[in-house]
């Protein structure tokens, strides 16, 4: 396996991750506080979309930083590495 190595892109992605972090605090403060539903289902759908733009994010920077930057590999790493990248597109589609 390989890890990504741009620090940009995992700052860029811990900032993203801290503030979908404060947006589930949030949706459990509504709760606390008896939000109405409406609001609370509205909140829901900004964290997913959040959660879903993060993931393509990651899953752009893994494509160019490690399988199109993986020049080292073999031929069958690139494979097991393109083959790994569908298995979790399928996954979480």
């Amino acid at each position: 396996m390989m890890k990504i190595p741009n620090t940009a892109v995992k700052k860029e992605l811990q900032t993203r991750l801290n503030r979908i972090e404060g947006q589930v605090r949030g949706v459990q403060k509504m709760l606390d506080d008896d939000r109405e539903c409406q609001e609370i289902v509205q909140q829901l759908t900004a964290v997913r979309s959040a959660v879903h733009n993060a993931r393509l994010q990651f899953m752009r920077t893994y494509t160019r930083d490690c399988l199109l930057q993986g020049a080292e590999l073999s031929e069958m790493e690139r494979t097991e590495l393109v083959d790994d990248l569908m298995n979790l597109i399928a996954k979480v589609e």
